[in-house]
């Protein structure tokens, strides 16, 4: 942060693929399950939402989870894996509530993108409870567009996709 309270540009933010059982992941996912836990009306139960054994989708060669690092330290996590052969999924994309505001979201989502296109996927999807504003209004500003429920997610209100 910077010492007028906003963050810091993400220039100084490096975004990089992480093993997703590796402590820079762990720690990001701990911190996004605490925070759904709290933000979520009803609470957050991760083995209500496919449980640990859901992060080996994650991991290549099908899947891959990167990390953002802020002078080194995590602060930001996103994952993409197969829905099927030519369509993917984002899933566990969260920025430390410190680093927010500075574009890591948005770099997430392009480099996501990115990735989804050299592996040929046409397009992704992703899904997001309605208590997280702040990734409705970033999903929609990507080009995200709302479509029907395409998962059985307990936790979802609004499902997306954007064509690539």
């Amino acid at each position: 942060m910077r010492s007028s309270g906003r963050p810091a540009p993400a220039a100084g933010v490096e975004i990089g693929v992480a093993d997703p059982s590796g402590p820079a992941a762990r720690h990001c996912l701990e911190q996004y399950f605490a925070e759904l836990a709290v933000r979520f009306p009803a609470g957050f139960d991760l083995s209500r939402d496919g449980g640990d054994g859901a992060l080996s989708e994650l991991a290549p060669p099908g899947g891959c989870l990167l990390v953002a690092r802020l002078a080194g330290e995590p602060v930001g996590c996103a994952g993409l894996r197969l829905l099927e052969p030519d369509l993917g999924e984002i899933k566990r994309m969260w920025v430390a509530p410190g680093a927010r505001g500075c574009g890591i979201g948005r770099r997430f989502l392009r480099e996501l993108e990115q990735r989804a296109r050299d592996r040929g996927l046409r397009a992704l999807r992703l899904d997001t409870h309605s208590s997280l504003g702040e990734a409705l209004r970033l999903y929609r500003s990507c080009g995200y567009a709302e479509i029907a429920r395409f998962n059985d997610n307990p936790y979802a209100h609004h499902w997306f996709e954007k064509i690539l």
